[in-house]
């Protein structure tokens, strides 16, 4: 694998430890860019329910999974999220400087249709998470973007139109079919991000898989097989994930106890919601959040990249 630095990397790691002071995740003046630092590889997990985003890294290098799959990258590589899914995310290698720019599906679906105008090239329909080789030009112009959050000014006006060649160029690359299949209605990514929709605004209720088969226009079964294909576990899992990030958020920061946290998300038994928690996050609900109120992790600063 050919690892020769990137051009344009030294000045996005500049302009990365400009934005980002501290350890932590900081939006630009450019909505939905975020740079990010940490000083200290992590031993720890970072929690998060991932939004269609593009990361890629200056310095360091970075460890997702979604369900059983690991996903690596760093400065020669960038990942994309293509749909919302619950990831744990460590930080390997540090000092580490990342940035993460958030995709707006309507405006890939818009210029899907410029960039491909006799359709998507045929290609099977994958994971909600995808890794590839960096690409200098696409690098080049995430350089220029991160430039325009320093010139308020300028950013108002052609920050939109450098962000329009970042998904053009984003869609001209391997990972375009996987970007561009999450908004194409006929698409199978699409259809389950339908139903991912529905699950993360109704977790804490009963999840109906015929309901959500429905709004896929899928069959119960059909349903099932294309859930586990694109977000690497069952709908029931995601729902457990959804559940137990968002009682743990309450938990932290509203400062409910387990018993009013697990009912909040939807539990309806005390010592299934302790057990379930305990598998996902390593520890008993009372222990894990006094771990995490005496040693807090980095990214609470902002959104995961």
């Amino acid at each position: 694998m050919d690892v020769r630095p990137l051009p344009d990397l030294a000045r996005l790691r500049e302009l990365i430890q400009a934005s980002a002071p501290c350890d932590g995740a900081f939006e630009l003046r450019v909505p939905g860019v975020f740079a990010s630092r940490v000083s200290r590889a992590q031993k720890a997990w970072h929690h998060a329910v991932q939004r269609p985003a593009l990361c890629l890294v200056a310095q360091g290098a970075k460890r997702v999974t979604l369900g059983a799959e690991a996903y690596d990258y760093d400065a020669n590589r960038m990942l994309v999220y293509a749909v919302d899914v619950p990831i744990m995310a460590q930080v390997t290698e540090a000092p580490y400087l990342g940035l993460r720019l958030d995709l707006d599906p309507q405006r890939i679906c818009a210029l899907t249709a410029q960039v491909h105008p006799q359709g998507l090239p045929a290609a099977p329909e994958g994971r909600a998470i995808c890794v590839d080789a960096a690409d200098p030009a696409l690098l080049n112009a995430i350089l220029r973007l991160v430039e325009l959050a320093a010139r308020p000014g300028d950013s108002d006006l052609i920050a939109p139109l450098v962000m329009d060649e970042i998904l053009i160029r984003l869609l001209g690359s391997p990972l375009g079919r996987r970007v561009a299949s999450a908004g194409l209605e006929n698409s199978r990514t699409h259809r389950v991000s339908q139903a991912l929709s529905w699950v993360r605004a109704h977790f804490d209720q009963p999840l109906d898989v015929a309901r959500l088969a429905a709004l896929a226009h899928m069959s119960p079964s059909s349903f099932h097989q294309h859930f586990k294909a694109v977000t690497s576990m069952s709908p029931l899992q995601y729902q457990k994930a959804l559940r137990l990030q968002e009682a743990r958020r309450l938990m932290l920061l509203a400062d409910l106890d387990a018993g009013s946290a697990g009912r909040r998300v939807g539990y309806q038994s005390p010592s299934q919601f302790t057990r379930e928690y305990g598998r996902y996050f390593g520890d008993a609900p009372t222990r894990d959040i006094a771990r995490l109120r005496r040693v807090p992790e980095p990214q609470d600063r902002g959104p995961a990249d």
